[in-house]
């Protein structure tokens, strides 16, 4: 099963909430945890654990575990292993981008089936130009795995580049959006190359004519919660593809750990909240 079809059947049974597993610092003190990397097992264990039945999937930020080397790395690989024993996706949020044989060994070491990093999807960055990203594109869609790329973010330096126009006028969100959409024309019930588009970049995409209908994929939207976004905002920019969005979120939900049972509140809260910002979305249609 393709990745968009695996997505689209989680989000149906389980909403559209993706909880991130971002062991900062700061949260890992709230935690009474020390910043070691037995430490981000403990907190990923307790992340996983609170999630199950109630998210699409999870998205383990790489940066986190990386920061602590080898043992940081071994750390992810776990999270990575036990979230496919909870039978919750996993966005692995690497941003990679790159060209040739390197982008190569990015697409392998997430995408390939039984390497350490194996991952249901990946974010990557395309700023390196769209095509700098086939090797990834092609082996997930030969491995049944999804990618999600970078489009409208919302940092407030993202617009310097995103937002930016060719010669034709048409801005680089716009050119990665119709090439996302080339790459998921036919799929059904949707493709398996997604989007990043922030819930707080407001009129964005109006304003730089991005159909995200034709996109055809999957959307991961941060943002909806402690950012400040909420369901008027999802309304206005997904309504017409709310069953396609994924609300994604992080510390506004992992600040009730450490403990489980608490964890799970927030995250079945938050998931509710999620369901109610895309259920309310029709009225920006």
């Amino acid at each position: 099963m393709a990745f968009g079809a695996k997505l689209d059947a989680a989000i149906q049974r389980w909403g559209p909430l993706c909880v991130g597993i971002d062991p900062h610092p700061e949260l890992l003190a709230r935690w009474g945890l020390t910043d070691t990397a037995e430490s981000l097992v403990a907190f990923s264990d307790a992340v996983l654990e609170a999630s199950g039945r109630s998210v699409a999937a999870v998205k383990p930020n790489a940066a986190f575990f990386e920061r602590h080397g080898a043992r940081g790395v071994a750390a992810l690989e776990h999270t990575l292993k036990r979230a496919k024993e909870h039978e919750i996706l996993t966005i692995l949020d690497v941003k990679r981008g790159d060209i040739g044989s390197t982008m190569e060994g990015y697409a392998d070491a997430y995408l390939a089936h039984g390497v350490p990093l194996e991952a249901d999807a990946i974010t990557v960055c395309p700023f390196l130009g769209f095509g700098s990203l086939r090797p990834a594109f092609e082996l997930a869609e030969h491995t049944g795995k999804g990618v999600f790329v970078l489009a409208l973010t919302s940092n407030a330096e993202g617009p310097s580049v995103q937002h930016a126009v060719d010669a034709n006028g048409m801005s680089v969100a716009k050119a990665i959006a119709e090439a996302a959409a080339e790459l998921n024309a036919g799929a059904t019930p949707m493709g398996s190359v997604g989007l990043v588009v922030g819930a707080t970049v407001g009129d964005a995409v109006r304003n730089l004519g991005i159909d995200l209908v034709a996109v055809n994929g999957p959307v991961l939207s941060p943002g909806v919660g402690a950012q400040g976004a909420g369901p008027a905002e999802v309304a206005h920019m997904f309504g017409s593809i709310r069953s396609r969005v994924l609300i994604s979120q992080s510390r506004g939900v992992l600040m009730a750990g450490p403990f489980v049972e608490k964890l799970r509140g927030a995250i079945q809260a938050a998931a509710g909240a999620a369901q109610y910002a895309v259920g309310t979305a029709e009225a920006g249609e």
